[in-house]
């Protein structure tokens, strides 16, 4: 039996793509599937050896990491497929066949991908929050430019139209968290996760505000100073490596919480609220932004052949149990110790904690788009990215965000602002109706 034919077999004759196999053997699409014109090339035995060895997720991401496959096509298809239980290779039909075809290497130790991490120490500690942190972000400024483009922001973006350039939409965005946040010349914000710079910097440039920006990410914190000196507003931003928990000297005029809170963790969501009542003045205005899952009152309704450990979405976010990221490739690739968390719960958290909602509103489609721009820039400058960060991390970023932006497209993630204020004797400080729309 040759390796094709055992794929084919998983697929219990309703193969969706084609498979060329290490081995000289292909196999041809037998039904009708957007994953047509992809093609699965399993390149190295050790990829037959990563699957047995852990049947599910965490098995086809390592493969994919390390170069043992490779997927050639639109990756959309590829998270829109029903797949067979990886189960199914321990089926007395599969795993002798698959045992023959990886031969005595079986009983070779095989690591996994360099870029895998296993985060250790307790849960949301600094320090281990720090690890994740750097993981991600201490990756090179130089790729995210590659990814993000010249704004450097990593984060949804805001289009008015659906040709709106990248740069045009993230400008806007941070424009509309601006008028959300009501800044006026000499107030004070706190930016709480400030990546690159580029709110705080917008917020000094355009809106007179004096800003602390606070990040995790020593390359973040020196990037975003950098630029801050550069572009004449060194004098208003500061950027600062310190953990949010950490910061003392309120009380602020507003806080800008942008992307950051996936980071937190359910467990320190209460203390995190607490802290951005307790540096917020009365009538201060906090505005969180954060990626969400949806949340519905019915079991997930796609069939139950598909295994555990493996959806129907390969990029799961772990949307279908608790909210902690259940994603084998994003905890150990991309997010490690990422929560993300439906909006009924951060608007109870904030109101809970004396923060009054105020307004509310979903950008999910415009995430989707983000993505698209990202994923288009990364594809585009592919090999630069692989000598700058190594193949194996731009394989990682290719796949998560082409994953994402599926997810966002079919409501398997959700994106909200929610704008709060801490009331001062019963006053918002709103107007009657309120304009935040930028003007661009």
């Amino acid at each position: 039996m040759s390796v094709s034919s055992v794929v084919a077999h998983l697929f219990e004759g309703q193969l969706p793509f084609r498979v060329e196999a290490f081995d000289g053997s292909a196999a041809t699409p037998t039904i009708d599937s957007p994953a047509n014109d992809l093609t699965l090339k399993i390149l190295h035995p050790e990829a037959l050896l990563r699957i047995l060895r852990r049947p599910s997720e965490l098995g086809l991401v390592r493969a994919f990491v390390a170069g043992d496959i490779e997927l050639d096509g639109d990756l959309d298809a590829l998270f829109t497929l029903e797949v067979p239980p990886l189960g199914y290779l321990f089926a007395p039909s599969t795993v002798g066949p698959l045992l023959r075809l990886i031969g005595p290497s079986l009983l070779r130790p095989l690591s996994p991908p360099r870029v895998e991490v296993r985060q250790r120490g307790s849960l949301h500690s600094r320090s281990r929050d720090r690890d994740a942190i750097s993981h991600h972000y201490d990756v090179s400024n130089r790729f995210y430019e590659m990814v993000l483009g010249p704004s450097m922001t990593y984060s949804c973006a805001v289009f008015a139209r659906e040709d709106d350039t990248l740069e045009i939409a993230q400008r806007r965005k941070v424009d509309l968290i601006c008028r959300k946040l009501g800044l006026e010349p000499g107030m004070r914000l706190l930016d709480v996760g400030c990546g690159w710079g580029a709110m705080a910097i917008h917020a000094a440039t355009t809106y007179g505000v004096s800003v602390v920006g606070v990040t995790l990410s020593i390359e973040q914190q020196i990037y975003a100073s950098e630029r801050a000196r550069s572009l004449g507003v060194g004098d208003l931003c500061e950027f600062r490596l310190q953990d949010f928990r950490d910061v003392r000297d309120g009380p602020f005029d507003a806080i800008s919480s942008i992307g950051m809170s996936e980071h937190v963790g359910r467990r320190s969501l209460a203390p995190y609220a607490q802290q951005m009542v307790d540096l917020l003045r009365p009538g201060g205005r906090f505005l969180n932004h954060a990626i969400g899952r949806p949340i519905t009152t019915k079991e997930d309704p796609r069939p139950s052949r598909i295994a555990e450990g493996w959806r129907q979405t390969q990029i799961a976010w772990g949307l279908r149990g608790p909210s902690r990221v259940r994603s084998d490739f994003i905890e150990r690739y991309v997010f490690p110790d990422g929560e993300l968390q439906d909006v009924g719960t951060m608007v109870s958290l904030f109101q809970a904690h004396g923060l009054e909602v105020r307004h509310l509103e979903s950008l999910r489609e415009h995430y989707a788009l983000t993505l698209r721009y990202w994923v288009d820039n990364l594809v585009k400058r592919f090999d630069e990215a692989v000598e700058e960060v190594g193949e194996q991390r731009a394989r990682v970023w290719r796949l998560y965000m082409a994953g994402s932006a599926v997810n966002f497209e079919h409501h398997h993630l959700e994106i909200h602002q929610v704008l709060t204020v801490k009331s001062g004797q019963g006053r918002s400080g709103l107007a009657w109706r309120p304009d935040f729309e930028p003007t661009f």
